[in-house]
């Protein structure tokens, strides 16, 4: 079961959290049919969007990623409810694997800009960018956290893929610090994590979130364990919604054209097929709204 833990160390001025989510990306891989750096990449973000979206009380996240590499931009969303959801433009990018590992930060770049979009339910969306530092998505994660909402931040994700392409491991965790939070104390957890093993390394051996935790605190406080699943929000409704919104001259554009209009979401690759008398509707219901 893929899940998220949010904690507190005790004792200790930070606020920490866990992600496995092993279960999610495998499923992601095998819908959109990502090579194994693409299935690396937005593993990555799945997990560091799990880790955003893990004290929320309503509404959801979105990660943006961009950085000019091969892959292009990679999408991941998560909500209060635990739904994740995630998508890359190019999912069929083949790197040589370098030191033993996937090219992660090449087949991404760096030469663009790491987003987070926060809908809670309010009037206006909240969203913030900044540029990329390596295109690795955990350290340019902790860079955004850190500078942009001024909460430093420590963040470690990683995927591991099978020769097969499968995914054998997937998550991370994030630390942030307290603003109680002494000098000592941070200097403690600093030379930690400089000798800490590879979150790869952890989940291969089946090690939980919690345990990850507690091998970094000793003593943690799990305040809440939230269950994790893929699930998309799209729907034949919001495909219709979308195409009103196109305007009146679009609408009567596939009239014309006598054709009905077939729509693949990025996410999931569901095909919704919108025929030519329901266009004709949503045209006149359209008209009515704009007359009314």
């Amino acid at each position: 079961m893929a899940y998220v833990v949010r904690a507190l160390p005790v004792n200790k001025n930070f606020r920490a959290f866990a992600v496995e989510c092993k279960d999610v990306v495998e499923t992601v891989r095998k819908i959109q049919g990502l090579s194994p750096v693409a299935s690396a990449a937005l593993g990555r973000a799945l997990a560091g969007v799990a880790l955003l979206s893990a004290d929320l009380k309503t509404g959801k996240i979105l990660l943006q990623i961009n950085g000019g590499g091969p892959l292009g931009e990679i999408l991941a969303e998560g909500n209060y409810q635990g739904d994740l959801r995630g998508t890359v433009r190019n999912p069929n990018v083949y790197l040589k694997i370098k030191n033993k590992k996937l090219p992660v930060g090449e087949a991404v770049g760096k030469n663009g800009f790491i987003s987070v979009v926060k809908d809670l339910g309010l009037k206006e969306v909240y969203q913030s960018s900044i540029k990329l530092i390596s295109g690795e998505i955990a350290e340019d994660l902790a860079y955004y956290l850190t500078v942009s909402e001024q909460i430093p931040s420590a963040v470690s994700l990683g995927v591991l893929v099978n020769t097969d392409g499968s995914i054998l491991a997937a998550g991370g965790f994030l630390i942030q610090k307290l603003p109680e939070a002494q000098d000592k104390e941070i200097a403690e957890l600093e030379e930690k994590l400089k000798n800490f093993p590879l979150i790869t390394t952890l989940l291969s051996q089946n090690k939980t979130p919690e345990e990850i935790l507690e091998m970094l605190f000793s003593n943690i406080k799990i305040l809440e364990k939230r269950e994790l699943r893929y699930k998309c929000t799209c729907s034949k409704e919001r495909v219709e919604n979308m195409l009103i919104a196109l305007g009146e001259k679009e609408l009567e554009d596939f009239i014309k054209k006598k054709e009905s209009v077939e729509v693949t979401c990025h996410f999931c690759r569901t095909k919704y097929t919108i025929p030519l008398e329901r266009i004709k509707e949503l045209l006149k219901e359209l008209k009515e709204i704009k007359g009314g």
